[in-house]
Formats: structure tokens, C-alpha cells, sequence
């Protein structure tokens, strides 16, 4: 029981994700990425570090710059990147490669074993992903598709790292202490790089404490905190669910079609998530010694 309670509050945190492109296309100015990537991160760390008043010590300030680095700065700029040089569904298709590079990095940074059926989920969870936003008309461009792998790659590796590197301190304050480099980190890189934003409306601002507040303060939270108390081969694939709720998002929201296709789409993706559960269950493959260099 408690085992499913875990599951099903870390399956929120992708969840709310999915609205991440429906808050910035209505809510968000266009064309800021890596400003609004550092305004969704620093404030809601900044604040985080006000509650729990408790900075690193020793070793953890490495460990945290890069835990920063790789679950927020450089996966969100290579996210961002990957958006736009690349249609959204190819984007999110390269993406959705995250949980099959989380099985193979566990093996040789935790020592967990590699179970194909766990390499099956996140196989079909990919197909589920393709299905659900991934169109004929879609277009291939190299450094997008390197970009959407780093990303992936990148995210991957913080995942695991969390779970490698876990402090005596709550889920609560290693949220806040991994936002607040991560947003310290994107600062210098928004501030070169982009122009000052304008006048923010009611909406921007709207927008911009949502995705600060339950779009990375709340979510991560639950994500570091499944994180600590499952396997990152369990967790990685709830993020499947993200693509879904943008889908169904698009639907509800702004009218958008909803294709047979799209709906086998979400039944594969729910079906992957189960079968990655699943996994968990069965006899284990150990990865040979080939495999696990």
C-alpha cells in the first residue's frame, strides 16, 4: 500500500508537467526561454531556502551545483534547444528516451540490475509517445535531435545522481537546494544571452508563479522524494505521463483534435507505465560485465 501511495503521488509531478506548454503558450512572453527557464527555477528556490533555512555543507555544495545542473539548467536549455528546432512531437519523441537511458546508467552508478522487461516498458512507453503527438509531416534536424538526446541524457543522470546522492535532510530542502543552483546557474547564461523581458501583464505573472510554485517547487518535491524511496528504473517512466496530460490538455482546453491514433497513444503509454511496474516484480537479468562498462 505504501509502495502505491508513493507511486501515484511521484506520477503527480509529470502529471502537472504535461500543462507546462499550455501555461507557456497562453500565459508566458514568447521567445525567453532560457529567462523564463531561470524565473521558474530561482524564485521557487530562493523561497524553498526561506522555509527550511538550511544550506549545504561539505561535500553537497559540489553534489548540488551538479545535481542543479544536470535536473534543471542544461536539461531545460538542450529541452529548450530541442523545441525549437524541432517539432514538438519529434521533440518529445527523442525525449521519451530518458527512462531506457536511466535503466542502462543505474547499472554501473547504483549497481541495479537490468531487466528486460523494464527495457520493454521503456520501449513502448517511447511507441505510446510517437503515437500520441508524432506526425508524418514531422521534419529531422541534427543538432535538434543531439539536443533533445543531451537532454534526455542529462535528466537521466540527475535522476540517477539523486538517488546515488541522497542527504540526511528532507525531500523538501534537496528541492530547494537543487532549484536554487539551477537557477543560479541559468541566470548569468539568460542575462548574455537574452534581451530584458517586457512589461509582464496579470497573466505573465500568473503564468510565471504557477510554473515557480506547482510547476517546479511542488513537483519536485514529489519527484526527489520518489526519487529516495523507489527505483529510478520505477520513477523515470511516470514521466511518460507529461506528453499525455499536454495531449488531453490541448484537447480540453484549446479544442484540439483528438485522433484515434493519439488514443491508442495514451493506452500504449499507460500500458508502459504498468509494464515498467511490473518489471519490478519479475527474476532480474544482471548486466554483463560488456554491458555494464
Amino acid at each position: 500500500m505504501a509502495r502505491n501511495v508513493d507511486l501515484l503521488l511521484t506520477a503527480v509531478a509529470p502529471a502537472i508537467w504535461g500543462s507546462t506548454y499550455l501555461v507557456t503558450t497562453e500565459l508566458l512572453p514568447q521567445g525567453y526561454p532560457l529567462t523564463v527557464a531561470m524565473l521558474r527555477a530561482l524564485p521557487a528556490g530562493i523561497l524553498l531556502l526561506l522555509l527550511v533555512r538550511q544550506l549545504p555543507h561539505g561535500a553537497w555544495w559540489g553534489r548540488v551545483l551538479v545535481l542543479g545542473a544536470l535536473n534543471f539548467s542544461v536539461f531545460w536549455w538542450l529541452l529548450f534547444v530541442a523545441a525549437y528546432r524541432l517539432p514538438g512531437g519529434v521533440a518529445a519523441t527523442v525525449g521519451a528516451i530518458q527512462p531506457l537511458i536511466v535503466i542502462l546508467l543505474a547499472r554501473p552508478l547504483l549497481g541495479a540490475t537490468i531487466r528486460p522487461l523494464a527495457i520493454a516498458a521503456a520501449l513502448s512507453g517511447m511507441a505510446g509517445v510517437a503515437l500520441l503527438i508524432l506526425t508524418p509531416q514531422a521534419a529531422l534536424d541534427p543538432l535538434g535531435i543531439v539536443a533533445g538526446l543531451g537532454g534526455a541524457a542529462s535528466m537521466a543522470a540527475g535522476t540517477v545522481l539523486s538517488r546515488r546522492w541522497q542527504p540526511p535532510v528532507s525531500p523538501l530542502t534537496f528541492t530547494a537546494w537543487q532549484l536554487t543552483a539551477g537557477g543560479l546557474l541559468l541566470l548569468p547564461v539568460a542575462l548574455w544571452l537574452e534581451p530584458p523581458l517586457p512589461a509582464l501583464s496579470v497573466n505573465n505573472l500568473l503564468g510565471f508563479i504557477y510554473l515557480g510554485l506547482i510547476g517546479a517547487a511542488l513537483t519536485y518535491i514529489l519527484w526527489f522524494r520518489g526519487i529516495a524511496r523507489l527505483e529510478p528504473s520505477v520513477v523515470s517512466p511516470l514521466g511518460f505521463l507529461s506528453p499525455m496530460t499536454a495531449v488531453i490538455l490541448g484537447w480540453s482546453v484549446l479544442g484540439q483534435s483528438l485522433s484515434p491514433m493519439q488514443v491508442a497513444g495514451m493506452v500504449v503509454v499507460l500500458g508502459s507505465v504498468w509494464l515498467s511496474q511490473r518489471a519490478q516484480q519479475v527474476p532480474a537479468t544482471v548486466a554483463s560485465p560488456a554491458v555494464a562498462r
